[in-house]
């Protein structure tokens, strides 16, 4: 890895994984990687040949939040502006994000990690809101990500007591998706990436946003939603194409391809 690349960035098989690349620094977040991230962020919402994302640190640490050991001369609200792009560019991200958390994963590290739609650690992972320690109040989506995740309560304790909590209570709290041992998490990521990687794109694309949105809608307006949505997926050549693999008991080959013919005038 090069130590002068503060996000690492390799492609294989419709599978993208950016590494946060600060190591002496347990990856901290400085001005320069939050910009590049966002960009990152950008560029895969544009990349049709994407169809899975995951995001991890590197040197044995996931993020060790924000760098604030760098001051800038530039007001407070410029700063997290930046926040701002990289919490809202994951989370509007159509393809399916796993953070793969090897080692620490504090504040606005944890919250990145939080954005995304699957999380795996080691039982070497530690996990802190640890914003109240700084002096400072929570961010990067945590005040909207923690209570849907762990509910009112147990968002409070972690936000206000800024408790430190390994990979297994992170995990029965639903944290954490999955516990693998250091030896086996990066095999079981690719795995877990390839599978998602293979799938309708954009079934699972319209299945995320659904959930997404239904956290915040009433049943009605859920129903509503997947009834716009699912016609989408008759239109593309993946419905045929699973009917036609599930028929002649064998693996299908998605493609979301748009399948509906072209009316000639």
């Amino acid at each position: 890895m090069s130590e002068d690349q503060v996000l690492l960035r390799e492609d294989r098989d419709g599978v993208r994984t950016l590494t946060l690349n600060r190591p002496d620094r347990k990856n901290a977040i400085n001005a320069q990687l939050w910009e590049e991230l966002a960009d990152a962020l950008r560029a895969a919402a544009r990349d049709t040949e994407l169809r899975a994302l995951v995001i991890t640190g590197a040197g044995g640490a996931f993020c060790s939040g924000a760098d604030i050991s760098t001051g800038e001369d530039i007001h407070p609200r410029h700063k997290l502006r930046r926040l701002t792009e990289v919490a809202l560019a994951l989370h509007e991200l159509t393809v399916p994000t796993i953070a793969k958390v090897n080692g620490v994963a504090v504040g606005a590290g944890w919250n990145l990690a939080l954005g995304c739609d699957l999380v795996v650690a080691t039982p070497e992972s530690r996990f802190c809101q640890i914003f109240s320690k700084r002096g400072l109040s929570v961010d990067l989506g945590g005040s909207w990500l923690l209570p849907k995740l762990v509910g009112l309560q147990q968002a409070k304790r972690l936000v206000l007591l800024a408790d430190m909590i390994d990979a297994e209570e992170a995990r029965s709290m639903g944290l954490v998706t999955w516990v693998k041992a250091a030896d086996e998490i990066d095999g079981f990521v690719a795995d877990l990436a390839g599978r998602l990687a293979a799938g309708p794109p954009v079934a699972l694309a319209q299945s995320k946003a659904l959930l997404n949105d239904g956290a915040n809608a009433t049943l009605r307006e859920a129903l509503a939603n997947e009834a716009r949505a699912q016609p989408g997926n008759f239109a593309t050549a993946d419905s045929t194409e699973a009917y036609a693999a599930f028929a002649q008991k064998r693996d299908a080959t998605f493609t979301g391809q748009w399948a509906v013919p072209r009316s000639e005038k």
